[in-house]
């Protein structure tokens, strides 16, 4: 495990892409119990090296109803992004993750975690990856159906201040979702 995080974080597969060169974010240890796929580090956690450090880390923290401690221990939580390094600036927002990391690095790495027993996916990308044609139309309506892929998968909607929007035309994933969740790693967690 030591040594293939070792080569993730070499890793220089799409340099060429990437404003800010490479710098890999990831984190996980052969205990992790959750994982959690995100899409892409934003330039805040670029910038430290320390996954989910800024304000939707903080967010998902709260949804997730975990101490600072217990989410960056990789004995609990192992955190593995669609694209590991910073993919640049678009024109609403981040680009899409580099399309190269997921194919090349998720399969060895989840190979190495034999003691998982949730994969939280946060966003489109991770849903469409990893759901595939499970996946709902829409991030709304797979969020939406989320007892359809539990217990092995939660989708999240990414929780980014921007969007405040959805979730305030979205109540149901306060009300419904989020217990269950929180009730789902507490458990996880507690073993």
């Amino acid at each position: 495990m030591q040594q293939l995080l070792k080569d993730i974080q070499d890793c220089t597969i799409c340099k060429e892409h990437l404003a800010l060169g490479p710098r890999p974010v990831v984190s996980a240890h052969p205990s992790s119990k959750i994982i959690i796929i995100g899409q892409a580090p934003g330039t805040k956690v670029h910038a430290s090296g320390i996954p989910w450090d800024d304000a939707s880390g903080k967010q998902l923290r709260k949804w997730l109803k975990v101490s600072d401690a217990a989410f960056y221990d990789p004995t609990k939580f192992a955190i593995v992004p669609m694209g590991f390094c910073y993919p640049g600036k678009g024109k609403t927002g981040d680009l899409p993750p580099r399309p190269e990391c997921a194919p090349k690095w998720h399969t060895p790495l989840l190979d190495e975690l034999h003691n998982v027993e949730l994969i939280i996916l946060i966003g489109m990308y991770a849903q469409k990856y990893y759901l595939g044609k499970n996946a709902e139309k829409t991030l709304t309506e797979t969020v939406r159906n989320f007892e359809a892929y539990t217990p092995k998968y939660m989708p999240l909607p990414h929780p980014s201040p921007r969007n405040r929007f959805w979730l305030t035309k979205n109540p149901w994933f306060e009300t419904e979702v989020l217990p269950l969740l929180q009730k789902q790693v507490a458990s996880v967690l507690e073993q």
